[in-house]
């Protein structure tokens, strides 16, 4: 219930400040507005604003929403209202009505990250697990527990980190931008203050996905190489492990983390030749209200994603150290516009490289897959919930900026042609234009659902 709540709300929401959009720039542009419809089909509500012409309705279908202008294109217009018709508008008028539907959810989201910017969010501190063996981490000097104080892309100035999440997105964009990362340690570090490069232009990476931040080596904060929660029956259990033992040792090898510890349990299965092999009982030493025991742990191979996989059943890792992330209100509000320019830019780069072939077309992600996080977010908290709102505000955004013959983009092409020629695009190329507009984008949506099935199956 929660999901479907939520995705709702996500929808009304983002539709409405879409649709508000293009309604307030109409009217100031004194552009009679006919129907202002949040969703399509059958009216389940309508009312009229006092002293205004305006019919407001909301649709059995929250999938879309539309402004109904005066045009003559549509309907005959009284000579008296010609004035009023969008038709009959000076093109600067027409191309503002137009982009002020993007341009408004990407003003909601500035003011959303914004709004999470002045709340405060709590992140875990930038502290680095210990690093994957062979990564570009390792290979620059990392061994883990180091506190980032800076990072920056290659050429750029170096800024503080406030939190994991925010070197995370550093990384992200380094990573897909094909640009080196400068990383300054902190007090705690073997050379406090040392300025590390991890070599990211050398990945090629198409996709921020796990294998990405595999080879980056950084994959989440520090924390105690503690058991958690152990599930019933399971291997953890079996073994005789409990909620609260801290690891100190697996076989021959010193545990100085949760991360490192995860990986000897993700790696058990591993084999010198390459190959696979049944899970050995291992030696795990373990402290446990101040004794130390050994316990004999056979992880079990357990089916993770489509891949078979050595697991105990157990949470490994104790939670990490947190930080509450919180601005002033213009830094709030800066730093809410920048979030929301890298998120477009870094929007506008993944379907520029899943259009050439550089990425996969499973990036797409369809109304199955915002219904699910919806859920996920809302039920994280007001924050969660706010920074996904944020997000699928910026990508509608954009995505409404493309220059396709149905979309927003699409029209404000036609104005463009319009502006160099001194004249309107022909009904017969609008016709054809807006055909084939409406193929690619069923095609997309196509994509975007079989990539929604796949994933829920999966």
């Amino acid at each position: 219930m929660l999901t479907l709540v939520s995705f709702v709300v996500t929808l009304g929401i983002l539709i409405a400040v879409h649709e508000y959009g293009h309604y307030r720039v109409a009217v100031a542009c004194g552009i009679k507005v006919l129907k202002f419809s949040i969703g399509f089909g059958k009216p389940l509500y309508t009312w009229k604003l006092k002293n205004k012409s305006t019919e407001f309705s909301i649709g059995m279908l929250p999938l879309g929403g539309y402004v109904k202008m005066l045009d003559e294109r549509e309907a005959p217009v009284d000579p008296a209202e010609r004035h009023l018709a969008f038709n009959t508008q000076p093109l600067k008028s027409r191309a503002a009505v137009v982009a002020a539907g993007p341009a408004a959810n990407l003003l909601l989201a500035v003011l959303l990250y914004a709004l999470v910017n002045w709340i405060g969010l709590q992140e875990p501190k930038a502290i680095l697990a210990s690093p994957v063996a062979g990564s570009l981490a390792e290979k620059a000097g990392l061994r883990g527990h180091e506190t980032i104080e800076k990072a920056a892309l290659d050429g750029d100035e170096l800024q503080a980190v406030r939190s994991f999440e925010d070197l995370r997105w550093r990384l992200t964009q380094g990573g897909l931008d094909g640009r080196d990362v400068m990383l300054v340690v902190g007090e705690g570090a073997a050379n406090p203050g040392q300025t590390l490069r991890l070599a990211l232009s050398t990945l090629g990476a198409s996709e921020a996905d796990a294998q990405l931040f595999r080879k980056i080596g950084i994959l989440g904060p520090w924390t105690r190489p503690v058991i958690g929660e152990v599930m019933a029956a399971g291997a953890a259990e079996k073994a005789g492990l409990r909620a609260g033992d801290e690891v100190l040792r697996v076989g021959d090898v010193a545990i100085v983390d949760g991360q490192q510890l995860r990986e000897v349990i993700r790696t058990s299965l591993r084999q010198p030749g390459g190959g696979a092999a049944p899970v050995a009982p291992q030696s795990w030493q373990v402290v446990r209200g101040g004794q130390t025991l050994v316990l004999q742990v056979t992880p079990e191979i357990k089916s993770v994603n489509g891949t078979m996989s050595p697991r105990i059943d157990a949470y490994v890792g104790a939670p990490p150290e947190f930080v509450t992330v919180r601005y002033g209100f213009l830094d709030g509000l800066w730093q809410g516009a920048v979030r929301t320019w890298q998120v477009s830019v870094l929007t506008l780069r993944m379907m520029g490289k899943m259009i050439i072939g550089e990425a996969s077309l499973k990036n797409l992600s369809g109304p199955l897959t915002i219904a699910d996080y919806a859920g996920k977010s809302a039920s994280l908290g007001w924050s969660s919930y706010l920074l996904f709102l944020a997000l699928i505000s910026v990508s509608l955004g954009v995505l409404n900026l493309l220059p396709l013959p149905v979309l927003d983009g699409g029209h404000l092409m036609y104005y463009l042609w319009e502006a160099i020629t001194g004249r309107g695009v022909s009904d017969a190329w609008m016709d054809r234009l807006q055909r084939g507009g409406v193929a690619i984008l069923l095609g997309m949506m196509c994509v975007a659902l079989f990539n929604d099935v796949t994933r829920l199956l999966g």
